[in-house]
């Protein structure tokens, strides 16, 4: 065994993997990245299908976000952001207000996804205590949903493999049932229905309405639940329903923001504005941490007082705006209209599904489903009776490790089968991925 796997093995705890598996299968050594193509220390390449965990948008290593890194670094590297200030905090502020829906104006900075949610949720509890409506302390989500790792945001997690060890300590939240078009929770098929997903949603909020504060959704796309994607008026009716009962609407755009979805946040597919947006993973193309949540001049109207009142907001991180990230966040969203990246995707994205669809017939695959770039394979026993494989046959596990073979990254969650293409791809990059996932996949038929 390689000397560095070997001190990785004796030091190292990694994330969502049971260590007892890299006895035989050991972590592989990445060495270098350059575009979609990560290499290892045996000089073999693999596509970032996942980029890198869904953060990658413009290819590893793009020049305009390492030299802004560079030159960000020769001037200012770190400061606290309480009483002080810096210009790439308020540039990338100032960019970000103009390109998010039209009401958010605000923004905090933090360092993930977790604490962009976590920032919302607190907000969104003392606006309510500060407007005198100390009963509203509760919280609405999907059962399915994924929001982060930390206490609050798995309290409005679902019911998940994530957090089921750690239920004690989360805070009770009401749950409705996921939209999952695939595995629909009314028993309609898709598109035959008129979105009576909708119905327990709105029945929670006209019962409960007086003791939510907010309800918090990933719009149109559910990253981990297993790359759920249901109906943009779904959203558009949840947006209604939160407006109509006094409810917040957080929109958890961590995994879907930057342009992942066709757009550059999925809220745009429903014309939705929500009252807080969570944001980070893409924000800064996944060279460094950085997570913003932004909402509204009324929200923050509400904190805005005499300092002896307790309105103020007692919350913040370390490396809340470090200016480094900012500098490589600012760079990422220029790439994107210098290389008018969204547009330029478009016949790629149109490509992707097309080729998707010729997964369908293959006698593992129950459902395809795809929305920007983003494309999720869910394997079955059973097409009839949509019967899944269980967790100890790690069907996933076994398309990961052919993938490997193939040059692929092929990374599944449980039963599925998932891309989350960097942005920068090409046509003839696209083909040979989907050419490798078919063999991949057909190869357990």
């Amino acid at each position: 065994m390689d000397e560095w796997i070997e001190k990785d093995l004796r030091f190292l705890w990694h994330p969502y993997t049971q260590m007892k598996d890299c006895e035989t299968d050991p972590p592989i050594l990445i060495e270098k990245a350059e575009g979609i193509r990560l290499y290892d220390s045996e000089g073999n390449f693999y596509y970032d299908t996942i980029s890198s965990w869904w953060c990658n948008i413009h290819g590893h290593n793009h020049p305009k976000i390492k030299a802004a890194i560079n030159e960000q670094l020769n001037s200012l590297d770190h400061i606290l952001f309480a009483g002080f200030t810096h210009k790439p905090a308020i540039r990338l502020a100032e960019k970000l207000v103009s390109i998010t829906p039209r009401k958010l104006t605000k923004i905090f900075f933090s360092d993930n996804g977790s604490t962009a949610v976590e920032t919302a949720l607190k907000m969104s509890f003392q606006y309510w205590v500060n407007s005198g409506k100390n009963k509203k302390t509760n919280f609405l989500s999907l059962d399915m949903a994924y929001h982060g790792d930390t206490i609050g945001a798995m309290s409005v997690g679902g019911n998940t493999i994530f957090n089921q060890p750690f239920k004690p300590l989360l805070f009770q939240s009401f749950k409705v049932p996921t939209p999952h078009c695939y595995r629909c929770p009314m028993g309609k098929q898709k598109g035959c229905c008129d979105t009576e997903c909708i119905e327990p949603l709105e029945a929670t909020l006209k019962q409960n309405n007086e003791t939510i504060a907010a309800l918090i959704l990933e719009p149109l796309l559910m990253g981990a639940a297993g790359m759920i994607i249901y109906p943009a008026e779904y959203l558009k009716k949840a947006a209604e329903l939160a407006k109509k009962y006094d409810v917040h609407l957080i929109a958890d755009e961590v995994a879907t923001g930057f342009g992942r979805t066709g757009k550059m946040f999925a809220c745009e597919h429903a014309d939705v504005g929500p009252d807080f947006m969570c944001l980070s993973k893409g924000i800064t193309s996944g060279t460094l941490p950085l997570a913003a949540t932004l909402t509204t001049e009324k929200i923050y109207n509400a904190f805005y007082d005499d300092y002896e009142k307790f309105k103020t907001f007692y919350h913040g991180h370390t490396f809340t705006a470090n200016p480094i990230g900012c500098a490589a966040a600012l760079a990422n969203l220029e790439i994107f209209e210098e290389e008018k990246t969204l547009e330029k995707i478009k016949p790629i994205m149109r490509q992707f599904h097309t080729e998707l669809e010729n997964f369908k017939p293959l006698s593992l695959v129950g459902d395809v489903r795809y929305i920007g770039m983003v494309g999720a394979i869910e394997l079955v026993k059973d097409k009839k009776t949509k019967k899944g494989f269980e967790i100890t046959e790690r069907i996933g596990q076994q398309v990961f490790k052919k993938g490997l073979k193939e040059n692929l990254i092929l990374r599944p969650l449980g039963n599925v089968i998932y891309l989350y293409l960097p942005l920068c791809i090409t046509k003839t990059q696209l083909a040979e991925i989907l050419e490798k996932a078919f063999k991949t996949i057909n190869s357990l038929s």
